[in-house]
């Protein structure tokens, strides 16, 4: 099983980006020099829970039931969700849009 495509990581990555300049604005994303697969979302942006929910909200708007974004953090330890980076999430979304059956694993 291969991972989900380097084109389709980008493409998610712009797309990711996007949602965070909605979520965050402008202003506070520029405080980061730039959002790559290592910024943190605790660290680098410091993301507060309900920015959290709106980049949910965001994700669920732009690929629907595809990418299950609440029951993948759902999953995840309480030091997995305050260490997670934009790269996990990317790979995440990715790997549901590169899977034939909308993500289901």
């Amino acid at each position: 099983m291969t991972g989900p495509s380097e084109a389709t990581q980008q493409a998610v990555l712009v797309a990711v980006t996007e949602m965070l300049t909605e979520v965050i604005g402008e202003d506070e994303l520029l405080m980061v020099d730039e959002v790559t697969m290592g910024t943190s979302f605790n660290d680098d942006l410091e993301l507060e829970s309900i920015e959290f929910v709106a980049l949910a909200e965001e994700l669920t708007e732009r690929y629907g039931d595809q990418v299950d974004f609440v029951g993948w953090i759902a999953d995840l330890e309480l030091d997995a969700l305050v260490t997670m980076t934009v790269g996990q999430l990317v790979e995440f979304v990715a790997g549901c849009l590169d899977t034939p059956d909308g993500g289901e694993r």
